[in-house]
């Protein structure tokens, strides 16, 4: 592989996103000093565009791959030669690889990523769950939790049809989905495992219903953080996953897709994530 490579994370809006600094880092603790990463605003439209000046836009170091975030995991499925059987098993590609041979090559490392973050927090298996949610993330906590859950998973969404997508994603993953109301949300916490996939803010709510004693809580977010939900589920001793361990497992196995070096270096990605979101705050 070239010792002078480049990649990138495109997405809309993509400013935010944390993926240059973890992924710079990672070169960084490999001695990869002739690669780099990047960030690009690419929108759903402009996407095929982008793949077609990839070769322009090269210059002296080729694409060794990209990550992608919203909205064009779908979008870009079009686009490659071959995705892997996780990818298409929620039909989304956060990661695209392009080999020696000029195949562009997609996978989904936010699955795996979900099971390596709970497994680090000590999550192995569960006799149930609950899923907060039922956006894009809510069908790849799915997909994490037929790894993970002996039992039913119960989703906790705002319509029908969003509760029928969720029953859909069920069976096509082989989960075993119970959908609930919204408004029945603080039920969740009585599962072993709660898995949150709504946008900032939209558990505060549900704070003060977290009891005594509360099983696994896995919040997707990372900024800000810890959210309300998460603080209360801490306070109550009850073991938190962030959405940073989400970002950074995720990220771990993206480099190691990408740069064929492997392990990545999770702690030090860990920590530049970190020094980040603390540099942001303040």
């Amino acid at each position: 592989m070239s010792h002078n490579r480049r990649a990138a994370v495109l997405g809309s809006p993509i400013a935010h996103s944390l993926s240059p600094v973890l992924h710079r880092a990672a070169y960084e603790k490999l001695g990869l000093a002739g690669w780099a990463y990047d960030r690009h605003e690419v929108d759903e439209a402009g996407l095929p565009g982008f793949f077609e000046r990839l070769d322009a836009t090269a210059g002296d170091r080729p694409w060794a791959g990209l990550s992608l975030t919203m909205p064009l995991k779908r979008a870009v499925i079009p686009l490659l030669d071959e995705i892997s059987d996780t990818a298409a098993s929620v039909e989304a590609v956060n990661t695209v690889v392009f080999t020696d041979d000029g195949r562009r090559t997609g996978d989904n490392t936010d699955i795996p990523g979900m099971v390596a973050a709970l497994r680090e927090r000590g999550v192995e298996r569960v006799a149930g769950a609950a899923v907060l949610g039922a956006g894009a993330t809510a069908s790849s906590a799915l997909a994490a939790l037929s790894r993970v859950c002996e039992g039913e998973v119960t989703a906790y969404v705002r319509s029908e049809a969003r509760a029928a997508e969720m029953r859909q994603w069920g069976e096509r993953l082989g989960v075993t989905v119970r959908t609930a109301d919204w408004a029945d949300a603080a039920e969740a916490f009585r599962a072993p495992l709660v898995i949150a996939t709504t946008p900032a803010g939209t558990t505060d709510e549900l704070a003060a219903a977290v009891p005594d004693r509360p099983g696994a809580l896995f919040d997707v977010l990372y900024d800000p953080w810890p959210t309300q939900l998460a603080a209360a589920w801490a306070a109550r001793g009850g073991a938190v996953v962030g959405g940073l361990d989400l970002l950074v497992h995720q990220a771990v196995l993206q480099v190691e897709l990408m740069t064929g070096r492997a392990p990545a270096p999770l702690a030090t990605m860990r920590e530049a994530g970190e020094a980040a979101l603390a540099a942001r705050a303040s």
